[in-house]
């Protein structure tokens, strides 16, 4: 790592977590230089949806590069753009019934977003953008300024104005709907001292907030009073969409129609650099050239997007995700509740888990103990008391199992004085 130490920015941050090389990557597991193998639960931040140089978007993308396609094309059409256009429209859109536009924005989650603020501003004429509290939705300046974290706003340097935070599903308890806070201050809007806000921002998941889930009866409360006060609807789907809940789009399941969405990650399939907004039609207002971006045209990302579309043709793809998403439910929860000294909780839907720790820097511990075992697992959260499990989705009952029993191992070795009973999980690898 002293090359890392001595030439790269002070600001790196994942390989501080994971202090090794990695050489190598395959399906749900990577590799470092000494040829050590980590079964990888946070996959690429959600980027890697499919796993690691999943062999099917492989071959395509090989088979594109070795005949001379167009790699860098800027908005300009390509063969390779009309074909994810055509498959992402037909097999995505068209059986949501979703009309919406496709505007590439720029290789990152944060263009999808930075667009998505300026497109409401110029649709409604208004400033103002109500986020949630422990919301994460980029680290450029417009996503910082609807970003619930003060650490990372502090990163600014300056005051980032024109937003508002609203409290989240839950967020005062399970007796309090807190809709009826943001009602109220909407209701009195000739008094609140912004007027009508341009849009309201959420995430369905709050993944880096710590794994909170936002409850149906929530998300279609917000949206209809977004329609009555004429307030465009943002949803953030870019952690947890792409298959991660097991359908497409995170927010199906509570059966709203979103005005405009932010995808990335893993929209490009492969870990390539991709990220879109999906726009109402009538919102699409843009001037030709209006918004911008040399990387909008990664057409490299066009072909593994498209290809990895075809785990969505049929039902098949997403049964598996729920599969899985039960058992790490279900494994996660034994843990829990075999090691009661850890005071710890599981939240989440399908594929993105929180193992919440109760005491104060154990899921810290927990996460580097469990790299030791050889298991990449992440924290977050306001204070980093989460764990969050983010496999793969493609990863198999077997890695499934493996992954949670090293993580039990990890919570072990932190608590060290509490003995493991006779029903924990234990599941061999």
């Amino acid at each position: 790592m002293k090359t890392f130490e001595l030439l790269e920015s002070q600001v790196r941050s994942y390989s501080r977590s994971f202090p090794v090389v990695f050489a190598k990557a395959q399906g749900s597991y990577l590799f470092d230089e000494a040829g050590k193998k980590y079964l990888d639960f946070f996959s690429g931040a959600g980027s890697l949806n499919y796993g690691h140089n999943n062999p099917k978007l492989k071959r395509r993308l090989i088979e594109y590069v070795e005949s001379d396609g167009v790699t860098h094309g800027l908005d300009m059409a390509t063969t390779a753009k009309r074909r994810f256009l055509e498959q992402f429209n037909s097999v995505i859109l068209k059986p949501r019934k979703l009309e919406h536009k496709i505007q590439f924005t720029g290789p990152t989650g944060t263009n999808a977003v930075e667009a998505s603020l300026k497109l409401a501003r110029k649709v409604t004429g208004r400033p103002t953008v109500i986020h949630f509290v422990n919301s994460f939705h980029g680290m450029t300046m417009g996503s910082l300024s609807v970003t619930g974290s003060v650490a990372k706003r502090s990163g600014a340097g300056i005051p980032l104005p024109y937003s508002l935070p609203m409290f989240f599903d839950g967020d005062l308890g399970p007796q309090v709907n807190t809709l009826d806070y943001l009602e109220a201050f909407l209701a009195n809007n000739s008094g609140n001292g912004i007027g009508l806000p341009a849009a309201v921002l959420v995430e369905t998941i709050q993944a880096e907030g710590g794994v909170k889930v936002a409850s149906r009866r929530w998300l279609q409360g917000l949206e209809q009073i977004t329609r009555h006060y004429g307030i465009v609807l943002i949803i953030d789907d870019i952690q947890v969409g792409c298959g991660r809940t097991g359908d497409f789009f995170s927010f199906e399941a509570a059966g709203i129609r979103p005005d405009m969405i932010c995808l990335s990650k893993s929209i490009g399939g492969y870990g390539l650099p991709m990220s879109l907004l999906l726009v109402r039609p009538d919102m699409d207002i843009w001037h030709p050239g209006e918004h911008s971006g040399t990387f909008r045209g990664n057409n490299l990302a066009f072909v593994t997007a498209t290809e990895a579309l075809s785990y969505w043709e049929n039902t098949t793809f997403s049964d598996s995700v729920r599969e899985r998403s039960r058992q790490a439910a279900i494994l996660l929860e034994k843990v829990a509740s075999n090691y009661p000294d850890a005071k710890a909780k599981v939240r989440g839907r399908g594929l993105i888990q929180g193992f919440i720790c109760g005491t104060e820097g154990m899921a810290q511990s927990v996460s580097r103990a469990a790299f030791e075992r050889g298991l990449i697992i992440e924290t977050c959260g306001p204070k980093d008391e989460v764990l969050k499990v983010l496999p793969c989705l493609t990863l198999t009952q077997g890695e499934m199992e493996e992954g949670i029993s090293i993580l039990e191992e990890a919570l072990k070795s932190v608590l060290k004085s509490v003995v493991a009973p006779s029903t924990a999980v234990h599941v061999a690898t």
